[in-house]
C-alpha cells in the first residue's frame, strides 16, 4: 500500500475540508499515479470531491463508519474490513489518498509514501505525521525543486525500511 499526499513543512494537508494550496502540476502527479489503481479515503475526502463523487476511472474504497453505500465507491467499516477487501490486491495498486485520520491510520499499513513536500508553513486545520519524521523511513527520491504560482516544493518518495 502507498500513501500519496502533497503537505507543507509541519504535516499541514488542508483548511476547511479543501486542499491547502491548489498546485497543477501536483494535480497531474496524484492523477498519473493513481488512474487505473485502487485510492482509499475517508467520508470527508469523498465529500470534498466535486459533487461528492468519487474520482474516475479508479476504484474508489471509502473507509467510514457511517457512510452509506454508494454505486461507484466500496465502503469499509474498518481497518480490517479493508484488509480483507483488498488482501488479494497488488500493493503497488493501492493508494490512500486521505483525510487526516485516514492517513495515519493506514501509515503503519504502508511501505511507500509519495509526498509533494510544500516549502513553507500554511493555515491548516488538518495535520499528520511525514514519514521523514519517523525513524523506519528513508528518502528514496526526490525531484529538483520546483515553483508553481508562488509556491516551491519537491516530490518525494520515502520507503519503509524491510
Amino acid at each position: 500500500m502507498k500513501w500519496i499526499v502533497a503537505a507543507d513543512e509541519r504535516g499541514g494537508i488542508g483548511k476547511n475540508g479543501g486542499l491547502l494550496v491548489r498546485i497543477p502540476a501536483d494535480m497531474k502527479y496524484f492523477r498519473e499515479k493513481t488512474l487505473g489503481k485502487t485510492v482509499i479515503m475517508g467520508r470527508a475526502t469523498l465529500e470534498s470531491f466535486p459533487g461528492g463523487k468519487p474520482l474516475p476511472k479508479r476504484r474508489n474504497i471509502v473507509l467510514s463508519r457511517t457512510l452509506p453505500e454508494g454505486d461507484a465507491y466500496e465502503v469499509c467499516r474498518s481497518i480490517e474490513e479493508l484488509m480483507e477487501l483488498t488482501a488479494s490486491d497488488n500493493t503497488d495498486d493501492l493508494f490512500v489518498i486521505g483525510g487526516g485520520q485516514i492517513y495515519d491510520q493506514l501509515l503503519p499499513y504502508c511501505n511507500e509514501a509519495l509526498v509533494t513536500e510544500i516549502r513553507g508553513v500554511f493555515d491548516a486545520d488538518t495535520r499528520i505525521t511525514l514519514p521523514r519524521d519517523l525513524p523506519d523511513w528513508d528518502k528514496a527520491a526526490e525531484s529538483d525543486t520546483i515553483e508553481e504560482n508562488g509556491v516551491s516544493y519537491v516530490f518525494t518518495v520515502y520507503r519503509r525500511r524491510q
